[in-house]
């Protein structure tokens, strides 16, 4: 983009300089400033995760006015621990991810069963568009029956 000038006609570029936004989210553990006595925000990529594990987390009908929203993975803890539900777990994280949180790329989901302790260990790596980092996170789903 430029801007010309109409008595000289030269031609002044105009930079175009990306900024970065500043993400903040709050914080659901609640924690305290020490000295403001108030609830400290998550900032940037902090932020992007928790926004992304609070996507990851809720279930279908649990948000007023958008039931769609969500990865229903609580819905399927109590299906049989084979490769079915590993892909359904799969496609439900990548489909909440690709539709709610345009800020990440996922790069790659590892989804294992523990049989033995009635759990799913899931692992997201992604990456953060703007900021361009690497992140993952580590979320235990288990049965508590």
């Amino acid at each position: 983009m430029a801007i010309t000038s109409d008595k000289t006609h030269e031609t002044i570029p105009i930079s175009t300089v990306s900024r970065k936004r500043a993400y903040s989210d709050l914080d659901l553990s609640l924690i305290q400033h020490g000295v403001t006595k108030d609830i400290v925000p998550l900032k940037d990529d902090r932020a992007i995760k928790n926004s992304v594990k609070n996507l990851i987390l809720t279930n279908f009908y649990e948000r007023p006015f958008q039931p769609e929203m969500g990865a229903n993975l609580l819905g399927l803890l109590f299906e049989p621990a084979d490769n079915i539900t590993k892909i359904e777990l799969k496609d439900g994280i990548r489909s909440v991810l690709a539709y709610y949180e345009p800020r990440i790329k996922v790069q790659n989901i590892i989804i294992e069963d523990d049989t033995e302790r009635n759990r799913w260990r899931i692992s997201l790596h992604f990456k953060i568009k703007e900021f361009n980092v690497n992140s993952n996170i580590n979320i235990v789903l288990k049965r508590l029956r």
